[in-house]
Parts: structure tokens; C-alpha cells; sequence
């Protein structure tokens, strides 16, 4: 991990190591969240894919999720991408693959349908900017709801490098926007909605 902590950083080395777990509950929901890149070089963006799972029963307050793997890729094709996403969700039986599909469009779910076409999938358009979608993120690790499972090193370093003002470090915080995104499914966007608030349109 870093030695250290990037001024306005949302998440510090020293919360993440505070949030080991080894035994994570087996009643979870799990998603496979994946943020696309764009292209396949070796120099470009990896893909994100970051595995998730949530305990959300009862009230929200008492809600835990827990990150079990990050499976993300780096100059991979999108139908290599795809195929490491599926595995990823076969692995840990997880209920749902989500991914952006901003700038793949459908692109990005006749990709994964290739791989597989039962796999049940969900779309996330993303209206605000990065570091807005990940505040309530880290606001969830603030609360000590969120615990990872050791081996997540480089999420880990990205996560402390994503601040209040972007992203501090090199290229795109690939890894942090599939962990935003699973977060997001797994329990803010359900937060809102079981205490009767509007939800909003994208995030």
C-alpha cells in the first residue's frame, strides 16, 4: 500500500487496513460491476471489474457489504473482458452483472450476451462526475459497512489516490468506478428506496 495518504483522499490506507475481513457472510447478494475501457492497447485504460457482496436485511443502517475480489484487466478486448466478467460472476455465484454503458451504449451488453446470453444484466449511465459518485461510497466505509478481503492491493491504492478534487493518480481510476458501481447497486440505490426517497436517474 501507500506510505502516503494523497491530501483529499476519500479513502486513507489507514481505514482500508481497518477494513479486513476474512470470513465474509455466505447469505449475500453478490453483483460483478464492470467499468469498460474504451479500447484494447496495452497502454490503455484497464477494465474494471470488481466483485461485491451485501447483507441487506433489516434496517439500512445495519447493512454491510463486503469486496471480494477485483478481477480487473488491463489490454484486454472486449470480448476477453466479457468472458473474465462471466467467470468472475460463475465464481462467486453472484446475482447480477452490472456495467457503465456510457460510452459502449448497447454495445457493452451484446458483448457480454456473446459470452453468455442468460446472464442477468443491468446498465448504469452515469450523469455525475466521478469523485460525486464516489463520496457516498466512501461515506459507507466511513461507517465501517464496507470490509474487503485481503489480496486487493492495487484497487486499494487507487481508492486512496481518487480525491475530493479527482483522481491523483495515473490514467483512469478504472478499479474504483466497478467498486463505486457495485456499491451503488448493492446499497445506496436500495438505501433510497427503502427509506421512500426519490431515486435519482443515474449517478
Amino acid at each position: 500500500a501507500l506510505l502516503t495518504d494523497v491530501e483529499g483522499a476519500l479513502w486513507t490506507s489507514e481505514r482500508l487496513a481497518a477494513s479486513v475481513c476474512d470470513n465474509p457472510p455466505l447469505n449475500m447478494r453478490i453483483v460483478v460491476a464492470v467499468d469498460p475501457a474504451v479500447s484494447a492497447h496495452k497502454t490503455s485504460d484497464a477494465c474494471g471489474i470488481v466483485v461485491v457482496g451485501a447483507v441487506t436485511e433489516g434496517p439500512v443502517a445495519t447493512w454491510r457489504a463486503f469486496v471480494l475480489e477485483d478481477a480487473t484487466v488491463q489490454g484486454a478486448s472486449p470480448s476477453q473482458w466479457a468472458q473474465i466478467a462471466v467467470d468472475a460472476m460463475e465464481r462467486h455465484s453472484a446475482d447480477r452483472l452490472v456495467a457503465e454503458v456510457n460510452q459502449g451504449g448497447g454495445l457493452v451488453e451484446s458483448v457480454i450476451r456473446q459470452v453468455s446470453d442468460m446472464i442477468p444484466f443491468k446498465g448504469l449511465h452515469a450523469s455525475k462526475g466521478k469523485v460525486l459518485r464516489a463520496e457516498p461510497v466512501a461515506a459507507l466505509y466511513e461507517q465501517g459497512r464496507v470490509q474487503h478481503l485481503r489480496g486487493l492491493g492495487r484497487l486499494e491504492d487507487q481508492m486512496c489516490q481518487m480525491t475530493t478534487s479527482g483522481f491523483a493518480g495515473k490514467g483512469s481510476p478504472d478499479r474504483v468506478d466497478a467498486l463505486v458501481w457495485a456499491l451503488h447497486e448493492l446499497m445506496i440505490a436500495p438505501s433510497l428506496k427503502a427509506q421512500g426517497r426519490p431515486q435519482v436517474r443515474g449517478l
